[in-house]
């Protein structure tokens, strides 16, 4: 059985939506904090369990008769996060997993400038001394974070941001789609996978080019010091660590941690993954 943790999640759901055009539902269970979320999975024939990785003995549960078994990583940073991907590692083993799949990040590292690539690294080193067969996703940085840092110039047209670098910008689906590929054993890797990205590196300055150009309106971008842009998040009731945690994206970005462009996304997918612009244009014209 192939099971999915995270599977009420924006990149989970994703994934066995399109695991589904695969393989039958009876091959498919998933491991959730709330089952009545997925019922729906439920009415098609995949098994649905609550599972907590905070909660040993209940991914013992949902992660019985898993062969391959997909740990979508959680939204936490630091010693939680590695904790929480710790006791999920320890119950696959237990549960006979015959490989671990792991949702990682491009940048992955334990001297990386953001916390979350070090959290990863940190995860890959856990999944490494299991002895199992594992595969470390690479997944390139969601697409879906750089709409949210221009969601504020939606209207103004002001991208004041801090300085950046070129960074990989990934759909959600596009990910999710290669990883129901890798799921269900259509393509196989061992450890980490090379860089799973768009098809280009884009900077702040790049995307007002494109914010521009599809909207016909103006975009101004403008660096704002590190030390402001973090005061202004704390103005409007951003906690500090989240705040780090966001400057740190720029700061990894600026020493070019997320501007690999690899074309085994492409490969998997068998077609070019989106372009920025036609993410962009998407979740404007909601």
């Amino acid at each position: 059985m192939i099971i999915v943790t995270g599977a009420t999640g924006k990149l989970g759901r994703s994934v066995v939506e399109r695991l589904l055009r695969r393989v039958p539902a009876d091959r498919v269970g998933v491991s959730v904090r709330d089952p009545r979320r997925a019922q729906d999975l439920a009415d098609l024939g995949v098994r649905v369990r609550p599972g907590s990785f905070d909660d040993p003995g209940s991914l013992a549960h949902s992660f019985e008769d898993a062969e391959h078994l997909l740990l979508v990583s959680l939204d936490r940073t630091g010693k939680e996060c590695v904790d929480g991907h710790r006791t999920a590692i320890d119950a696959a083993v237990k549960a006979g997993a015959a490989r671990i799949l792991y949702t990682s990040q491009m940048g992955a590292a334990h001297d990386s400038r953001f916390q979350a690539c070090r959290d990863h690294a940190h995860t890959e080193d856990l999944l490494r001394a299991t002895g199992l067969p594992w595969t470390a996703l690479r997944n390139g940085f969601y697409a879906s974070s750089a709409l949210q840092f221009l969601e504020p110039s939606r209207h103004s047209g002001d991208v004041h941001l801090p300085a950046d670098g070129p960074v990989a910008w990934t759909a959600h689906d596009d990910l999710a789609e290669a990883t129901a590929a890798i799921l269900a054993q259509e393509h196989s890797f061992d450890g980490p996978t090379p860089p799973l990205t768009g098809p280009a590196a884009l900077d702040f300055d790049a995307l007002a080019v494109i914010a521009s150009r599809t909207t016909g309106r103006p975009f101004n971008r403008a660096v704002v010091p590190d030390g402001a842009f973090r005061d202004q998040a704390l103005s409007h009731g951003t906690p500090a660590p989240i705040a780090d945690l966001l400057l740190s994206i720029f700061d990894a970005s600026r020493h070019g941690e997320f501007s690999t462009v690899d074309p085994t996304l492409a490969d998997l997918l068998g077609r070019p993954p989106a372009a920025f612009r036609t993410q962009l244009e998407q979740a404007w014209q909601r």
